[in-house]
């Protein structure tokens, strides 16, 4: 796919995300994965009105070489490539029941969420939750790198997601489908459930394996 045509896809995908309010005002960022490099959102861009052509352009070691200056959060996109070398995108937003979710006391650090549903299970998996740091904090990548070794998405405690996908489309699903999740999540509190059985997401992971 031309660049071009990946630049129009990121925008198209971030106003998407803006307009069901999965982000708001200038929080979230997007980046997708190319033959030399990555493309990425820009720094203080609302996802709701990306212009394709000022999409920030990195190269393979992470330098800025065209386009607007990329988000303060590219380390957490850059730890994200290096910890899933087969991931082709990277979404992090700061979704509403996701980031009230990560200010939650008690959580299970190791896995947030439990597998209330087989597309959940399918699609994320594991969940690791990243210990709170100021935003732009680059100490939070190594914090990001501990955790993914093992999983392509976690939670930024009072923060927000960060889902590594094959593609852009499939970090995005991801992202949403841990969204719905979440607000489940805290629909639920207080009522006795059944999550899906070991057995139950072991047979989903052996007939569905994850592409990153």
């Amino acid at each position: 796919m031309s660049e071009t045509k990946l630049r129009d896809q990121i925008a198209t995908y971030a106003k998407s995300l803006f307009d069901r309010g999965l982000t708001a005002g200038s929080t979230g960022n997007i980046s997708l994965r190319t033959e030399d490099g990555w493309l990425m959102t820009p720094t203080g861009s609302s996802m709701g009105t990306i212009d394709p052509a000022r999409i920030s352009k990195l190269d393979e070691t992470g330098r800025h070489v065209s386009g607007d200056a990329p988000t303060k959060e590219a380390f957490l996109h850059r730890v994200m490539y290096r910890t899933r070398p087969r991931a082709g995108a990277v979404v992090h937003l700061h979704s509403t029941h996701c980031v009230a979710v990560s200010c939650l006391c008690d959580l299970n650090t190791d896995d947030v969420l439990p597998p209330l549903t087989a597309y959940y299970a399918m699609r994320v998996g594991r969940l690791p939750l990243v210990p709170y740091f100021p935003p732009g904090d680059e100490a939070l990548a190594e914090a990001v790198a501990e955790r993914t070794e093992n999983a392509h998405a976690v939670l930024l405690a009072n923060h927000g997601p960060v889902v590594a996908g094959a593609d852009l489309a499939e970090a995005v699903y991801a992202a949403e489908e841990l969204e719905e999740t979440a607000k489940l999540f805290l629909m639920l509190r207080g009522e006795k459930t059944r999550p899906l059985t070991c057995d139950e997401v072991t047979e989903l992971n052996r007939r569905f394996p994850s592409k990153v």
